[in-house]
């Protein structure tokens, strides 16, 4: 299948003090998240002067792929500037008549996956009758490239924390009837749970069939609403309190940093750990990793190339649609919010 560009499609970030407030307020538009809990998530982006790594680090990875692909790359965000209703219009104007889309997330989900789709179908929708046909590219958890890089990553800090380190893995938390609700309802629900298990399971197996934890953090609903646990920084305390001495965090979640891995993990894991007298180490992100512009490059040679997937799992995965289109009937239905 032939295809004129690549959309490297993200969540955003701010990238100064006055983005801060508008940026969160689009981020949880109607999910009755109270005021004071965006204050005090506007507190975490002022120790960090108002600007997320994640724009920058998308620009980075976008770099790396225009040195790997023949195609032009355009990045557009659902959260904040450059916008991908914006940037769909920009390549309808350019020419583009079929892009493939990679989104940052490695996962499916209603959030991972789905919300992303819903970007790709609203873009569309504002772009009118010139917009081009997207191309969404699939799941990636299992991608060898994937573990890979996470595994040299662990590598790369586990001295770090000390002899008798526990190696523990994090991914976004999401509310456990979103879980529950992840993947085609014949799979029987938990389709991002179990992928991010999964990846962790393969990376850990990388590094020699090590024992580890598979933990969440982020978690940003109101206390009354289950989500999948246990956090991180509870999870500190109870290695501590079995006598492990030190942890080592793999972000497997998150394909770059942001906010919420350099606060969540870099601030108050670390912070736990050291009131604890634990050692501490935290490993990077893949996508800084030159092996994930290859991966990226790898997944669109797959569509249009017919290039065999490269998959380490034989667990069930999806993703790769048409202009926003489901995976399956049903697939990752969003979860009506309780009011905060």
């Amino acid at each position: 299948m032939s295809i004129d560009a690549l959309l490297v499609l993200s969540f955003g970030g701010p990238e100064g003090p006055a983005d801060v407030r508008p940026f969160l307020e689009n981020v949880t538009r109607g999910r009755g998240i109270p005021p004071e809990r965006l204050a005090a998530v506007e507190e975490h982006y002022a120790h960090f002067g108002g600007v997320s790594p994640l724009n920058a680090r998308n620009r980075e990875l976008i770099a790396a792929i225009e040195e790997r692909i023949d195609v032009p790359v355009f990045f557009g965000n659902r959260n904040w500037h450059p916008m991908v209703e914006d940037t769909v219009a920009d390549m309808a104007r350019a020419g583009i008549r079929r892009a493939a889309v990679f989104a940052t997330s490695a996962y499916g989900g209603y959030s991972a996956c789905r919300q992303y789709a819903e970007d790709i179908a609203r873009a569309r929708a504002a772009a009118g009758d010139g917009a081009p046909e997207l191309i969404k590219l699939r799941h990636f958890f299992d991608h060898p490239l994937f573990v890979a890089a996470n595994a040299d990553a662990v590598r790369a800090v586990a001295a770090e924390a000390g002899p008798g380190a526990r190696l523990v893995f994090t991914a976004h938390s999401v509310p456990e009837a979103a879980d529950r609700a992840a993947g085609p309802p014949e799979e029987g629900g938990r389709r991002y749970s179990r992928q991010v298990k999964e990846a962790a399971r393969l990376v850990a197996a990388e590094l020699g069939g090590v024992e580890h934890d598979v933990v969440w953090q982020s978690r940003s609903g109101p206390p009354q609403v289950p989500w999948l646990e246990p956090d991180i920084v509870d999870h500190i305390d109870a290695l501590h309190a079995g006598g492990v001495p030190g942890i080592v965090i793999c972000p497997i979640g998150f394909v770059s940093d942001h906010v919420e891995v350099v606060w969540d993990l870099d601030r108050e894991a670390r912070d736990r750990a050291a009131e604890l007298g634990m050692g501490f180490a935290r490993a990077a992100t893949a996508g800084p990793d030159p092996r994930f512009a290859d991966l990226v490059v790898e997944l669109v040679d797959e569509l249009r190339h017919d290039v065999p997937a490269r998959r380490l799992s034989v667990l069930p995965s999806g993703g790769c649609t048409v202009d926003g289109a489901l995976c399956a009937e049903r697939c990752c239905e969003p979860v009506r919010r309780r009011p905060a």
